[in-house]
């Protein structure tokens, strides 16, 4: 798995944010000017993509085999191989979408037995087919808005497409979990907007479904809670002048020190955005009032813009504009 944590989105709720991400790429050619993977260091193999770097793939195909018997079988961990295809798609803007399909059908066909190799051959496809169709799907306007009846219908239609692609095994395997956590959101959202209930209602209908809630998502909220509660604790301590390794320290006793490690490393490359974000509006604002024309002034902006920002990076910056 990566070795620093990276923003979980489940199901519905991240539906406009995946299938965004996508739909710049699929109207698009090709990555320009993709920086080629870092050099290997000495033995080890080089990273597909620069942004895996020092991880490790997600995706257990360990599991596979395993269950797949000593002669291969045709199981298949459905949960294992889409961590496994989400890794390599996350590179979508550094490598193309053909050197990502043919690199994880090496992975495919280099790990597994050849009759487990060929069903999740297959499944990458659909996966991938499912993927494309996500982004027209995310498009449709009857599927805006925040309110409790557009996320239900996203999150139905959303069912719907995996459905049409996916047996029921493999939907209950690769999105099973998503879909528990996207049900008890969405009943804990109506109960909140139901003009109807008074508030000692809505808390009993809450506490209900706490009561009902799944072992597997009750553990989910827990620990999402405590990562929510560290956080808290590591901005208060900064307030009062702490110091990084006092927040390191205070990471790695309530989690363990390599958590610690990972959070203190996405904090570094949090701030490391947070200066480019300022440098680029400085310069941008800067470029806007110069003497020149419109169009000298955009193309100026965008070399701005590929001087310190990734492909994959740049359609994030219509929010700082």
């Amino acid at each position: 798995m990566r070795l620093r944590p990276a923003p979980v989105g489940l199901g519905l709720f991240a539906l406009a944010l995946v299938a965004g991400g996508w739909a710049w790429w699929f109207g698009s050619e090709a990555p320009e000017a993709v920086a080629p993977p870092p050099a290997p260091q000495p033995g080890k193999p080089a990273p597909f993509a620069r942004s895996l770097q020092d991880t490790l793939p997600d995706g257990d195909l360990q599991t596979l085999q395993t269950a797949g018997g000593a002669g291969g079988g045709s199981f298949l961990a459905y949960g294992e191989l889409r961590r496994l295809f989400d890794y390599y798609l996350s590179t979508v803007g550094e490598q193309s979408i053909e050197a990502i399909t043919a690199h994880i059908s090496g992975e495919l066909q280099r790990r597994l037995p050849a009759p487990q190799a060929q069903k999740a051959q297959r499944l990458l496809g659909l996966y991938i087919a499912f993927k494309r169709e996500l982004v027209a799907l995310e498009a449709k306007p009857e599927l805006f808005g925040n309110a409790v009846a557009a996320i239900r219908r996203r999150m139905l239609a959303m069912q719907d497409l995996r459905g049409r692609y996916f047996s029921a095994d493999a939907v209950e395997g690769m999105f099973g979990f998503e879909d528990a956590y996207d049900m008890d959101a969405v009943a804990r959202l109506e109960i909140s907007q139901d003009p109807a209930l008074t508030a000692q209602q809505k808390q009993q209908r809450l506490a209900a479904l706490d009561a009902a809630m799944p072992e597997t998502l009750r553990k989910e909220r827990d620990a999402s809670n405590q990562v929510v509660r560290i956080e808290q604790q590591a901005q208060a301590l900064r307030a009062q002048g702490a110091s990084e390794d006092d927040v390191y320290r205070m990471r790695a006793r309530e989690l363990d020190p390599q958590a610690a490690a990972r959070l203190a490393e996405v904090d570094r490359e949090d701030a490391a955005w947070k200066g480019r974000i300022a440098r680029y509006q400085d310069e941008r604002a800067r470029l806007l009032k110069a003497n020149a024309t419109e169009s000298e002034r955009q193309a100026s902006i965008a070399q701005l813009q590929q001087s310190l920002f990734s492909e994959a990076e740049r359609p994030r910056l219509v929010a700082y504009e």
